[in-house]
């Protein structure tokens, strides 16, 4: 592995193992973040290897964490904006979300991304009830309320608690739905476009699509 390829790989597992994320919600408290995983040891061994080597440097490390925090949560702003604009995409989305991702050049992790689409009678809401699997291609690195234990159980069984914490109050005809991502499978939500968006920019759709949207514990709004 070259040393590009190697500081590469290291910049994305650190950024996925990253806790600090801003949150404007009410959110779920993440009381039980534990160690470390095998995942966030490895890739501090690997840092410490290869800084040994002289092959990257801590720096090198934090600027490259800092663009990937600025580009990878907007990737999936930018593929539902695209779907909210466009039927066709939307529709190949739908049928393999993988594969439309990367027709705007985002390479999944996942062998299998599942587009799920909110409508006014089901809503739709990603967990990972074993640990914290989540689409970091497309949303960057999750935050912490979605890998603490309080989320991951709680969203399973009482669902429409858990979103009213978020402020999200659905009414009682919309059944919800949770979708349990995994190591070989991700899930994406499709929010409902806002009304009054007609004529609206993909540019400007992209600013409604935030993070908790895809996720599903919030609702865009214009």
């Amino acid at each position: 592995m070259s040393s590009q390829s190697s500081f590469d790989h290291y910049a994305g597992r650190a950024h996925a193992q990253d806790h600090d994320h801003r949150h404007d919600h009410a959110a779920p408290a993440a009381d039980d973040e534990g160690p470390p995983s095998e995942y966030e040891v490895m890739s501090r061994a690997m840092q410490e290897l290869l800084e040994e080597k002289g092959l990257i440097t801590a720096e090198e490390i934090r600027r490259r964490m800092e663009t990937f925090e600025e580009d990878f949560p907007y990737r999936g702003s930018r593929v539902i904006a695209r779907a909210w604009a466009d039927p066709e995409f939307k529709k190949r989305l739908l049928q393999d979300g993988k594969a439309a991702c990367a027709e705007m050049g985002v390479d999944l992790e996942a062998e299998r991304l599942i587009a799920v689409e909110n409508t006014p009678e089901v809503h739709n809401v990603i967990v990972c009830t074993l640990c914290s699997c989540y689409p970091r291609a497309l949303l960057g690195m999750p935050p912490t309320w979605y890998k603490s234990s309080n989320y991951r159980s709680r969203v399973v069984y009482e669902p429409r608690a858990v979103l009213k914490e978020f402020g999200t109050v659905l009414p009682d005809s919309v059944t919800v739905r949770v979708h349990d991502s995994n190591a070989d499978m991700r899930y994406v939500v499709i929010p409902m476009r806002p009304a009054g968006t007609d004529g609206w920019s993909e540019e400007a759709l992209t600013k409604l699509a935030t993070r908790d949207t895809l996720v599903g514990v919030t609702v865009p709004r214009a």
